[in-house]
C-alpha cells in the first residue's frame, strides 16, 4: 500500500512540473493567436512528418530484432513492433516505464527472458546518447553561434546560477549532513538486522548476468551492417519529422535544414526531460530554439504544439491499439493451454 502511494505520489509530481513547464512556455503568450496558427495548417506535410515517425517506429523494432538474434531469439517484425509501441504508451504515463514495458510485454508474448531483453533496450539507449551527440556535433558544426548561446541561456547558465545559489545555502549543507547521517545510520541498522535472503541475492545475481549477456549481444552481430542501417535511419526520420513539419505552417515553412536539426538536438533534450512525453520541456525548448530563427515566440510555440500533439496522438492511437493486440494474443494463448 505504501510503494502504491509513493508511485502516485511521483507520477503527480512528475504532472505537476510538466504541467508548470506548459504554463512557463506559454506565459504572456496570447494563446488565441497561437491556436490561429493551427488554421493554416497543410495537412499533407503534416502527414508527412507523421509517416516519416512510422518509419523510424518501424526501423527500430527491426533494429531490436537484430539485438537480440546473437542471443537465440528470433521475435517476429509484428510482435517485436507492437511491444515498442505499447513501450511508447507507457512512457506517457510515467517516464521510462517504456523500457521495462515493452520487455514484459514481448517476455509475455515470446517467453523470452525478461532480463536479456532489458540489456538489449540499455545497448539501445546508449547508442541513442551517442546518436544525438553526434546530431549536436553536427548542429555545432553548422550553427555553432545559435547552438552556444542557446545552451548557455537556456541550460548551463541557468543551472550554474542555480547551483550557485543552491550549495552557497547552509540550510541545504545542513540537509545533506543530516541524509548522509541518516543513511548510514540505516545501513547498520539493517546490516545488524540480518543479511538478506540467498535467494533474493540469487535473482538479483541472475537478472544482473542476463542483462550483461543482453548488453554483449552488439558485440555479436550477425548483420551489423543492417544494425548501422537502421540507426541511421531512425535519426534521419527524426530529422524529417521536425523538417517537414516546417511546412505545415506558413510561419515556419523558410527554415532550413540547418534548424531543422537544431530542432532534433534541442526536441530530444526536451524529449529526454524526466517528464511524461516531455510535455512543457519540449514546448519550452523548440520555441526558444525557433526564436533564434527570427521567430516569435507566438509562432515557436505554435510549431512545438503542433509537432508535439501530432506525435503524442500517434503514440496514443498506436500505442492503445498495440496494447490491446497483445493483450488479446495473450488472453488467447491462456485459453489455448487451458
Amino acid at each position: 500500500m505504501q510503494k502504491k502511494a509513493l508511485s502516485i505520489f511521483r507520477n503527480l509530481l512528475l504532472l505537476a512540473i510538466a504541467g508548470l513547464l506548459l504554463w512557463w512556455s506559454f506565459r504572456g503568450v496570447d494563446l488565441r493567436a497561437t491556436l490561429s496558427e493551427f488554421s493554416e495548417i497543410r495537412w499533407g506535410w503534416l502527414l508527412l512528418s507523421v509517416a516519416a515517425s512510422l518509419i523510424a517506429f518501424l526501423s527500430r523494432a527491426e533494429r531490436w530484432r537484430l539485438l537480440m538474434r546473437p542471443l537465440g531469439y528470433h521475435p517476429g517484425l509484428g510482435v517485436t513492433s507492437l511491444s515498442l509501441m505499447t513501450g511508447y504508451l507507457a512512457n506517457l504515463a510515467l517516464p521510462r516505464l517504456g523500457e521495462v514495458t515493452r520487455c514484459g510485454s514481448l517476455s509475455r508474448a515470446t517467453g523470452m527472458p525478461f532480463d536479456r531483453l532489458l540489456g538489449t533496450v540499455i545497448v539501445e539507449r546508449v547508442i541513442d546518447v551517442l546518436s544525438l551527440a553526434a546530431c549536436m556535433l553536427g548542429t555545432a558544426l553548422l550553427e555553432r553561434e545559435r547552438l552556444g548561446g542557446f545552451l548557455h541561456d537556456n541550460l548551463f547558465g541557468p543551472l550554474g546560477e542555480k547551483l550557485s545559489g543552491l550549495f552557497g545555502n547552509p540550510f541545504v549543507w545542513a540537509t545533506l549532513v543530516a541524509v548522509t547521517l541518516f543513511i548510514i545510520w540505516w545501513k547498520r541498522r539493517s546490516r545488524a538486522a540480518g543479511t538478506p535472503k540467498a535467494g533474493f541475492l540469487q535473482r538479483l545475481t541472475g537478472m544482473l548476468q542476463g542483462i550483461l549477456e543482453g548488453f554483449r549481444s552488439v558485440r555479436k552481430l550477425d548483420r551489423p551492417w543492417a544494425f548501422l542501417f537502421h540507426t541511421v535511419l531512425i535519426w534521419v526520420m527524426y530529422f524529417l519529422m521536425s523538417y517537414t513539419c516546417f511546412f505545415a505552417l506558413p510561419a515556419t515553412d523558410q527554415l532550413s535544414p540547418a534548424a531543422g536539426l537544431f530542432v532534433l538536438v534541442v526536441g530530444g533534450m526536451g524529449m529526454s526531460a524526466p517528464v511524461q512525453g516531455g510535455i512543457g520541456a519540449y514546448h519550452l525548448l523548440v520555441s526558444r530554439g525557433l526564436m533564434l530563427y527570427g521567430l516569435t515566440q507566438t509562432h515557436g510555440l505554435a510549431f512545438a504544439t503542433l509537432m508535439h500533439t501530432s506525435q503524442t496522438l500517434v503514440v496514443l492511437i498506436l500505442g492503445s491499439i498495440c496494447f490491446g493486440i497483445l493483450v488479446f494474443m495473450q488472453r488467447k494463448q491462456v485459453d489455448g493451454n487451458a
